[in-house]
């Protein structure tokens, strides 16, 4: 399947409303389940694992993620250029 300029500008308008998302919250918790999985997949050399780890008394281990500040802006700006590339391109059935 190629994509067209309708596949662009929906891409771009995710990809940026996600930057959006992710420049607006100051961090993300984590489900105790999904704590669990990352940790298992992502263990360093010494066999050690998230050291951020918070413990809530019902739930489990959670981690909370704090995504830097510049990663928000970079996630809009490529959804701004998905967005602008699409509009440079030509309308589908080619008038």
């Amino acid at each position: 399947m190629e994509f067209n300029r309708n596949h662009y500008f929906l891409a771009g308008v995710v990809v940026l409303l996600l930057g959006l998302q992710v420049r607006l919250v100051d961090s993300f918790v984590l489900t105790s389940d999904t704590t669990r999985f990352l940790a298992q997949r992502f263990q360093n050399a010494r066999g050690a694992t998230f050291t951020n780890i918070v413990s809530t008394p019902n739930s489990g281990p959670r981690k909370t993620v704090r995504p830097p500040d510049w990663l928000g802006w970079a996630i809009i700006s490529v959804g701004s250029v998905l967005v602008l590339h699409s509009l440079a391109m030509p309308r589908p059935g080619g008038h």
